[in-house]
């Protein structure tokens, strides 16, 4: 009775998990543009755009984030400093200075790092990049300087722009109407006197894992050391039907990699950019996502016990780079050690400490590299036991919930989680022996599939 209890509501928590824009684990998670009137020009004025990313966890990966508005009147751009608009459009009336952007409905982009000086502001030229909050919370915001024409050129004449979208740097993003706030308040360099914008607007923009995609992106593998079966992902966890999927040893992968090595490092660069760009190419899998995420129990202490979690990329178009992974384990609030990933907890209501963010190392391992040998990164956590509810009966030692850059990976169901044998005790250390090597063979095949 027990058992079935505990399956229930695995199945329940399933059934019910939120793909909407509400996250239960990052319930304040936005990204907020914020546009501050800096001065006014003889038809319009000059605004200083800057988008904040507060989510914990989801990042807004290469090729970068495009922002498009439409305008209440007939406003034009005539520049812009650290962004571009991805169209001039039909700028045709104009005698003598030609505006940077006519359209109506203008999408703005990121400047690639590297372009000169007078082109950059502060935050400014990171092909798009930016960080999740809870990672990296200084590279969690971009800006650009955008110079408006046509246009009012007083707080009661100007029109606020309307219908936002954000692409970051897919689909998903859902942006409210733009809202007058209080005019931001600047502090000098030297910090000793305080300027302030002389108009402020904020839009605020929410996700949608739903509307990012049908399917989720990412799915989730179990196996332990008191059993030697392993859990694999969901058949067609992430949906089977329209995708292209090669295998391994295919010719196919043999000339893109030859390709990829003639180019050298520009090769690994485009590699970053084209993964949104172009249809994912994934090695054939019976989950068909482009993303794994193994958790493997692997050993039993007095005290402590130990997992092992193992991320691998099944998509050959795609470097995940500042990856994020999220995890949901009542355990999770006493990591003791973790080895090769960094580590945040998540605490997203009051002293409730169940959820880790785990991210690469930088310049070791924060780059999933593209499917392949190299194609994974590994990390084992340590965690102090609390003897009032560690247990390995009932699937306990696996996570609730997994997130894979700030979307929520399929789970396996919950009467395919790995049991305790009848003849292990409650810690499982009678089954410790034999079990222990062939759950690490098993692994270890897991890991070369």
């Amino acid at each position: 009775m027990e058992l079935r209890c505990s399956v229930l509501v695995l199945a329940l928590a399933a059934a019910l998990s939120v793909a909407g824009a509400y996250d239960p684990l990052d319930p304040n998670g936005n990204i907020t543009i914020k546009w501050d009137i800096m001065s006014w020009t003889p038809d319009g004025y000059v605004a200083v755009v800057t988008i904040n990313n507060f989510q914990m966890y989801r990042h807004i990966m290469a090729p970068g984030w495009t922002l498009g508005w439409t305008w209440a009147k007939k406003e034009v751009i005539w520049s812009m400093v650290g962004a571009q608009a991805t169209e001039q459009g039909d700028c045709s009336k104009f005698k003598g200075n030609i505006p940077h952007c006519c359209k109506r409905t203008p999408a703005v982009v990121d400047l690639l790092p590297g372009v000169p000086y007078n082109q950059q502001i502060a935050n400014c030229c990171r092909g798009g990049v930016v960080a999740a909050y809870g990672q990296d919370p200084a590279a969690a915001v971009a800006a650009f300087q955008v110079s408006v024409g046509q246009a009012g050129t007083t707080n009661r004449t100007v029109k606020v722009p309307k219908n936002f979208t954000l692409l970051g740097p897919g689909p998903g993003y859902t942006c409210g109407p733009a809202k007058i706030v209080p005019s931001t308040v600047f502090l000098t360099a030297d910090r000793r006197r305080k300027t302030q914008a002389l108009m402020t607007w904020n839009v605020t923009c929410t996700y949608s894992q739903h509307l990012a995609s049908k399917y989720p992106s990412c799915c989730v593998s179990f196996s332990s050391f008191y059993n030697d079966t392993i859990v694999p992902c969901r058949k067609c966890a992430c949906g089977c039907e329209h995708k292209t999927c090669v295998q391994g040893d295919s010719k196919r992968l043999a000339v893109t990699g030859k390709q990829a090595h003639g180019h050298g490092h520009a090769a690994a660069l485009h590699g970053q950019h084209r993964g949104n760009k172009e249809a994912p190419l994934l090695q054939c899998t019976t989950h068909m996502c482009p993303v794994r995420v193994h958790w493997h129990v692997k050993l039993n202490y007095k005290e402590y016990w130990r997992a092992k979690i193992a991320i691998t990329n099944f998509n050959y178009r795609m470097n995940y780079t500042q990856w994020t992974l999220v995890a949901q384990h009542p355990n999770l609030d006493n990591i003791t050690e973790v080895f090769s990933f960094d580590y945040k907890p998540v605490v997203a209501y009051g002293s409730i400490n169940d959820t880790a963010l785990f991210y690469g190392l930088k310049y070791f391992n924060d780059q999933l590299m593209e499917a392949g040998p190299y194609g994974n990164v590994q990390s084992e956590v340590l965690m102090r036991k609390d003897a009032s509810t560690f247990t390995f009966k009932q699937g306990w030692a696996f996570p609730r919930k997994v997130y894979f850059n700030g979307d929520e990976c399929q789970m396996p169901p919950p009467d395919a989680y790995p049991y305790l044998p009848n003849s292990a005790p409650g810690a499982a250390t009678a089954a410790l022996g034999s079990s222990l090597v062939a759950a690490v063979v098993a692994f270890a095949v897991l890991l070369m599939a």
